[in-house]
């Protein structure tokens, strides 16, 4: 039976322990790659990883499992109970983290590394079953809101992740012992959170595994071709994250070199950019009436091109200062219109991207679906790593931040729009639902 809004499935038994569960894992996921971050950044003198290249390698090294075993995992969700392929995953996370929990006490990099790695796995094991799940003890109705509630979980635990790392790995003489054991009490909390998970059965039993990655992943693409509204779906959730990691890949130079304030500036960015994204997630259940409402995502690629492109005019002048903290930096009216534009392009982009990931969910056949949602986290995990090619080959040339950002915003409004034009039910849609038509 359909629930009165999103919030009650926090109170049962076929979502809470599963929202946990995925909560957990992102927070982990953050805590452990920022705190690894500052540590090589500022504590460590690695010859052979600079202080500069230092986030980029983690970020490449964590995105690498999902082009090499996404086509794996998207089968393995489909041919297990989705409880158990939970149970497995946080049973390798906590293995990862006591392999962590020595890398952090004796300060080894490379075994730090591998743990990245490791956890891009866990992370890449864990993306097809946790999005085929939930349209399986969802309706209809209640896709949306799950989905809102979902990303708007994901992204507080990345905020909080990061800020837990952060001031964890910071502390005088116990900073890596407190980060090991934050690390494995998430994981543990995980580990019990997903036992409570009911069984979600097997959608094809009868799966013959293929091994061979390259080649399923091709077939998986095939697949979602075969439907070419989930397919071109999935590019346009991709491209969400090629312009989601733009701007996160970019928050610590802009507060640096553009806004002229310190770390806790960037802290800032990052947290009024996760408020964006949760309340626009959260928003889809109630402005698309708790149906899989395809109108919203237009809107939102309106809204994200419109801001995204205020922020230029917003931050590409700023008077030069001296390095301001978080009370200096809000105290200027004009960094008010720079945190307005950031928190309004990252609603927008929830309200783009929530009702895709329904759609998808909802219109892909259950006994493939986590091979779908497979094949969009390589889509997703290529156009990242092309968004920071482009955006360090842009900053090269010389390209401002506030350019690129420009930039951006104009490519996102040629892209979706394209999207849109081959997929003409998307525009039928908005039009429908906007307040103009009635």
């Amino acid at each position: 039976m359909s629930n009165p809004n999103q919030f009650t499935l926090l109170k049962q038994r076929r979502f809470a322990p599963f929202f946990w569960t995925q909560f957990a894992g992102a927070a982990n996921d953050n805590l452990f790659k920022f705190a690894l971050t500052v540590m090589v950044t500022y504590q460590l003198s690695v010859s052979w990883l600079p202080p500069n290249l230092a986030g980029l390698v983690i970020g490449a090294v964590f995105i690498l499992p999902f082009v090499l075993f996404s086509a794996t995992s998207g089968q393995l969700a489909d041919k297990l109970d989705k409880a158990a392929v939970f149970r497995f995953v946080k049973n390798l996370e906590i293995a990862i983290m006591l392999l962590g929990a020595y890398g952090f006490y004796a300060s080894h990099v490379v075994v730090l590394l591998v743990c990245v790695f490791l956890m891009g796995l866990h992370s890449t094991l864990f993306g097809p079953v946790k999005f085929a799940y939930i349209p399986q003890v969802l309706d209809e109705r209640e896709i949306t809101g799950g989905n809102g509630v979902v990303e708007m979980g994901t992204f507080v635990a990345i905020l909080l992740g990061n800020v837990v790392g952060g001031v964890l790995v910071a502390l005088p003489e116990v900073g890596h012992s407190a980060v090991a054991v934050a690390c494995i009490a998430l994981a543990v909390l995980g580990r019990m959170a997903a036992q409570a998970i009911p069984s979600a059965p097997s959608t094809d039993p009868d799966l013959v595994m293929n091994w061979n990655p390259i080649s399923e992943t091709i077939k998986n693409l095939k697949l979602a071709h075969s439907n070419i509204v989930v397919f071109r779906s999935l590019l346009g959730i991709s491209w969400m994250w090629f312009f989601g990691a733009v701007f996160l890949g970019q928050f610590p130079s802009l507060a640096k070199d553009v806004l002229h304030g310190d770390a806790n500036v960037a802290s800032l960015l990052l947290v009024v950019f996760s408020i964006g994204i949760g309340v626009g997630s959260l928003l889809c259940e109630v402005l698309s009436k708790r149906h899989v409402e395809m109108g919203l995502v237009p809107f939102g690629a309106i809204g994200m091109s419109v801001f995204a492109i205020d922020f230029y005019f917003a931050a590409h002048a700023l008077p030069a200062s001296i390095e301001m903290g978080i009370a200096a930096f809000i105290a200027q009216p004009h960094h008010w219109r720079v945190m307005a534009d950031l928190a309004l392009l990252a609603l927008f982009a929830g309200l783009y991207s929530v009702p895709m990931y329904a759609l998808v969910q909802l219109r892909t056949n259950p006994s493939h679906r986590a091979r779908i949602i497979a094949a969009n986290n390589i889509l997703n995990a290529f156009f990242m790593i092309v968004s920071s090619i482009l955006a360090g080959a842009l900053l090269s040339l010389g390209a401002t931040i506030p350019q690129i950002f420009l930039l951006v915003g104009i490519a996102n409004a040629v892209f979706t729009g394209y999207i849109f034009w081959l997929t003409p039910e998307y525009i039928q849609r908005f039009k429908a639902i906007a307040p103009w038509s009635r």
